[in-house]
């Protein structure tokens, strides 16, 4: 999702295969071994680039185009915040999330220790969310769009407990952005490539 919402905001376009990870094409493997999504590929003097991460991809499109000023290029540190935060989410809360998630899906009698396990991160989120209306300020950053999609899943593993909790900033930057016809945009599914090897247009 990170990568498709970062493609939109730079106004870019791809041709995009939709795929099931059920159903991974040789075509895919072949360029991108590891097996996960998205994989972009680049065309460069008759060279094939592949950058197959979502962050990777986001700077990518924003690098080439940031008319929302989502890089706070007015800020020489913004960047580097910014990514130093990706990374903990990435390396360190995701996990947690996914325990978090497997442990509601399969009913285990650990599922409230796996969420106090996402609470410390959490909370950091909702406190700077009390500073300012966005991550990193008074306007979106990339920061923002690249923890959309894990805290989205975090608010849907127990939506009860969740609205509950004592993140009221959160609950508001979240709601902001899943109502937003960007989200929207992002979100629409497209034809499997697999079943007649179709290609969409996405972007702008």
């Amino acid at each position: 999702m990170r990568a498709r919402l970062a493609i939109l905001l730079a106004q870019q376009t791809v041709l995009l295969r939709a795929i099931v990870m059920q159903n991974k094409p040789p075509e895919m493997l072949a360029l991108s071994p590891k097996g996960t999504v998205p994989v972009l590929v680049l065309e460069e003097k008759s060279k094939k680039i592949v950058i197959d991460e979502s962050l990777d991809i986001m700077l990518w499109a924003l690098k080439l185009n940031d008319p929302e000023n989502l890089l706070y290029s007015q800020d020489a540190d913004a960047l580097a915040q910014m990514l130093q935060v990706i990374n903990e989410n990435d390396e360190d809360f995701k996990p947690k999330l996914e325990q978090y998630k497997r442990a509601k899906r399969f009913h285990g009698n650990d599922e409230e220790q796996c969420r106090l396990l996402c609470e410390p991160f959490i909370q950091r989120l909702e406190h700077r969310l009390a500073q300012d209306e966005f991550l990193m300020g008074p306007t979106p950053s990339l920061l923002d769009y690249a923890l959309l999609p894990f805290i989205r899943q975090f608010s849907r593993v127990n939506r009860q407990l969740y609205l509950q909790g004592p993140y009221t900033h959160l609950q508001r930057w979240l709601n902001h952005h899943l109502q937003s016809r960007l989200f929207s945009k992002a979100m629409l599914k497209y034809p499997l490539w697999l079943d007649n090897y179709d290609e969409c247009i996405f972007g702008i």
